[in-house]
């Protein structure tokens, strides 16, 4: 399986995760190739939106580029939506990271697996209602 599919795959994992908790969400076909930005998921349960960009992982470090993460950025504000990063490290199931947690470096962003076990959210801390 590529890795093209691998990451489509675990969108769609989320995307399911979401439903079976009483949330609506959508994959966004086509972000990061198209003209405007976009994340690569939309969630909301009525009372929060979520823009949701997903990333998987076999190593202990993932990186983002600064146009992604901008990107998202500007989704958000323009949306109405929490900006959220959704990572997958293997055999470790998912993560959500606020933004804030990225480490900024001078080409691009990246989180590390210490630092998504330490900061990041499970689905279930992330879909309680605040």
């Amino acid at each position: 399986m590529s890795y093209k599919s691998k990451g489509i795959n675990a969108e769609r994992e989320l995307i399911h995760l979401f439903w079976k908790n009483e949330w609506t969400a959508v994959r966004v076909a086509g972000s990061g190739s198209q003209k405007y930005p976009s994340p690569d998921i939309l969630a909301s349960n009525n009372l929060r939106k979520l823009a949701i960009e997903t990333k998987i992982s076999k190593s202990s470090y993932r990186h983002f580029s600064s146009k992604e993460i901008s990107e998202l950025k500007e989704f958000s504000e323009r949306f109405g939506a929490e900006s959220w990063i959704a990572i997958k490290f293997n055999r470790k199931g998912w993560f959500f990271l606020s933004l804030e947690d990225l480490k900024e470096t001078e080409a691009n962003y990246s989180i590390s697996l210490d630092i998504a076990e330490r900061k990041g959210l499970a689905f279930s801390d992330l879909i309680e209602t605040r």
